[in-house]
């Protein structure tokens, strides 16, 4: 049985991500200083999103707790939570961060992680079937208007995906900005970033997925097939599939089905690969959903998954570097298609 999701560890990673979005130090900021009064500090330059370390992990902690409290309504931190989101999700304060976006030096701000994520925390808001839920949507969509937008300008500008294992990744993004299209039900949006797959992935054959790079914590093989199973009908990510990596059945590229390994978890960069083996899991996940029942890969992926996760569950807590993010990813590897 391959693990899931629980009241136990919803509520764990809660009490985690309610430690650190509100933490305003020490924090890696992605700022353009252009004169003396841009020397600011995070939350005088970002209302909502100052804590977690970075924006992008402040958004995706946001995120953690509102599916959390979505999928487990009954958490003793469901109050906390509750009580977190109104005081963040308002008017004036969405409003500072989407003031923030106009400055002259933020066009590559946060590009396209931080724009995937906060389309991915809007969609979780819309799915939401209670007032607060409602409430918050409302809220926070001036800012998500405002990276669609981002996200039309450039997607026509791009000639080639960015197929890094890091933040860069556009599979990353087209995957999260999909998940807001259909939440949304934002057609146009939707066949944007599908025909923008297409042109990038269409036609890759034969991955030789040399990975993971010492810093990933994405699998660039295995996120772009997850995107893909989201882009393509089943009959055509079959064909895909059995083209961009046609000894998966044999387990082959070995090394997208055995989890990193970390040396220094106290290292940023190095704390990534336990990000990694849990996008793996997620991934893995997502990509099985498109393959025949029949198909032998899915031994091997139940396998892989339980190991990625077995390898990574442990450490979401206990050093910042991947306690401000972790428990993000360990949710979509656990709960990978709650919608």
């Amino acid at each position: 049985m391959l693990p899931t999701h629980s009241s136990e560890i919803a509520s764990r990673f809660a009490r985690v991500a309610l430690g650190h979005v509100t933490r305003e130090y020490p924090n890696k900021l992605d700022h353009v200083i252009a004169g003396p009064g841009d020397v600011l500090g995070p939350r005088a330059l970002h209302p909502v999103f100052y804590g977690s370390f970075d924006w992008h992990s402040c958004i995706h902690g946001h995120w953690l707790l509102a599916r959390l409290h979505r999928r487990y309504p009954d958490l003793p931190e469901a109050h906390e939570i509750r009580t977190l989101l109104d005081a963040q999700f308002t008017a004036a304060k969405i409003a500072g961060e989407v003031a923030y976006l106009s400055q002259p030096g933020s066009r590559g701000f946060e590009r396209p992680y931080g724009w995937a994520w906060a389309l991915m925390l809007e969609g979780e808001l819309l799915r939401h079937q209670s007032e607060d839920g409602a409430r918050w949507a409302q809220m926070v969509q001036p800012l998500a208007d405002a990276f669609i937008k981002r996200f039309e300008d450039f997607l026509p500008l791009t000639s080639y995906p960015v197929r890094a294992g890091v933040h860069s990744n556009t599979a990353f993004a087209l995957l999260l900005a999909l998940d807001y299209a259909e939440a949304s039900g934002n057609c146009d949006f939707a066949a944007l970033c599908h025909q923008t797959a297409r042109n990038w992935y269409g036609e890759d054959r034969d991955c030789q997925a040399w990975e993971p790079s010492q810093d990933e914590f994405l699998s660039p093989a295995l996120i772009e097939a997850a995107l893909m199973r989201q882009v393509f009908s089943p009959q055509e990510f079959s064909e895909w599939f059995a083209v961009f990596l046609p000894d998966a059945a044999r387990g082959s590229p070995r090394t997208l089905f055995e989890p990193a390994i970390v040396g220094d978890r106290s290292d940023g960069k190095i704390a990534h690969l336990d990000g990694l083996n849990l996008s793996r899991a997620w991934c893995w996940r997502l990509i099985a959903t498109g393959l025949a029942a029949a198909d032998p890969l899915h031994a091997r992926v139940s396998e892989a998954v339980a190991h990625h996760i077995e390898c990574a569950l442990p450490h979401i807590a206990g050093d910042y570097m991947g306690e401000h993010w972790l428990a993000s990813f360990a949710t979509l590897a656990l709960d990978p298609d709650s919608t």
